[in-house]
């Protein structure tokens, strides 16, 4: 095995393992301030689950009242705080704006680069981190630690590579293809708390043929409620149950309730905007003879999956005011959720007692971790990205303090 040493110019090295938004993060902080980073990362290129998230439009953070947001991060919230605080939305925001792509904020307070796309903003991304002397070495997967010194596996063979600290940024354990296959788990057992899904699809409790027949269908803006938790948007049917944002809004609540009783019942209002008796209004309009999919569809403009959940749950030839209270409060099971790796993102991870305030591994002086490799969750919307950076900033500045309070006390 050989031994890959720092460049010989000045100022501490540091190892950085994983290359997507945290790692790349660190490594502009930490070069900024006249550290020697590398880079390394398993996959062929950088930043790739940054560059799927931005196919769609790249949320990077949100624009709501910070003490709003921060509620988003749920249990993590304490913990997370300081550091979303130290660097909040508008500072990514001008970081971003910095890197030469203008920021708008969607109606709904999702903040995007005007390009909407990743891939202008990582390369500009990239060409600072190539002025600033960072360097990246790819094909190198992270297999564990020889002494202190991390060790990779290589096209070339395996090799250690000797630092003045190492940051950790591998990511959780979803979409695997992209680099964060959860597998550094292995290597810190005592440090890491089982990996669940989050921002996840779940698998409700409904006909076996009925995903088939509307796979691909969407109930369109309905209302979701979960132990008094509320959300509205879209909802995906799939061959392998049900997705969307308003459903992953909810997903940490309802997991842990099918983790812990084997099934959560979710509540959806199929037409949020209109009042039980407006429903109840429209329906009585209808003519008698009408049958029961016809009225709902001229009612209501219900579309056939809602119709058909709506008659499941209800008595054959259900009158007008036997659908309109399902219609607005209607109960669906659900008794699983879709598989870790489909998942948006991953609950688990580096718990935060594992952790000192600087997020140094308090079972590996030198070592720190950033980003979703961390036991934290957060809906979309911006908040998973911004989690990233903010406890990338503070793991840089993490390492920072390390290194100068090492020196102080060996001088």
């Amino acid at each position: 095995m050989s031994a890959a040493s720092p460049s010989p110019f000045l100022g501490p090295s540091i190892t950085i393992i994983g290359a997507g938004p945290a790692g790349l993060f660190a490594a502009e902080v930490l070069s900024a301030r006249g550290c020697r980073v590398q880079i390394f990362d398993r996959m062929p290129s950088v930043g790739r689950k940054l560059l799927m998230a931005g196919r769609s439009g790249l949320n990077l953070t949100h624009s709501e009242p910070l003490d709003r947001f921060l509620k988003r991060y749920g249990n993590a919230q304490d913990w997370l705080e300081p550091t979303i605080r130290a660097f909040p939305p508008e500072a990514l925001r001008q970081w971003a704006e910095g890197l030469g792509q203008p920021c708008f904020s969607g109606s709904s307070g999702r903040v995007f680069p005007k390009a909407m796309k990743a891939s202008p903003l990582l390369r500009a991304w990239l060409e600072r981190l190539a002025q600033q002397g960072v360097t990246i070495q790819t094909r190198h997967r992270f297999v564990g630690w020889e002494g202190s010194d991390p060790v990779f596996d290589t096209p070339d063979g395996r090799i250690s590579v000797q630092a003045d600290a190492t940051l950790l940024t591998l990511g959780g354990a979803s979409w695997s293809r992209l680099g964060s296959d959860g597998h550094w788990a292995d290597l810190l057992p005592e440090d890491t708390a089982p990996f669940a899904p989050a921002n996840c699809g779940f698998v409700p409790d409904w006909p076996a043929d009925f995903a088939a027949r509307h796979d691909g269908s969407i109930l369109h803006s309905v209302g979701l409620s979960f132990n008094e938790q509320h959300s509205r948007g879209d909802l995906t049917i799939t061959a392998r149950g049900l997705e969307g944002s308003a459903l992953y809004a909810l997903s940490a609540a309802l997991r842990d309730t099918i983790q812990r009783n084997g099934r959560a019942v979710l509540t959806l209002d199929l037409r949020p905007t209109l009042s039980a008796e407006e429903v109840l209004k429209r329906l009585l309009a209808q003519r008698e003879r009408e049958s029961q999919s016809n009225r709902l569809r001229k009612a209501l403009a219900l579309d056939a999956p809602s119709r058909e959940l709506l008659r499941l749950a209800t008595p054959k030839n259900a009158t007008p005011l036997q659908l309109a209270q399902p219609l607005k409060a209607l109960p669906l099971p659900l008794t699983g959720m879709d598989a870790l790796d489909r998942a948006i993102s991953t609950a688990g991870g580096i718990r935060q007692d594992a952790v000192d305030a600087r997020f140094m591994l308090t079972s590996r002086p030198g070592v720190f971790v950033a980003g979703e490799m961390l036991d934290w969750e957060a809906p979309t919307g911006g908040y998973l990205l911004q989690g990233c950076f903010s406890t990338a900033y503070a793991a840089a500045n993490g390492v920072l303090g390390w290194l100068e309070s090492s020196s102080s006390a060996i001088a």
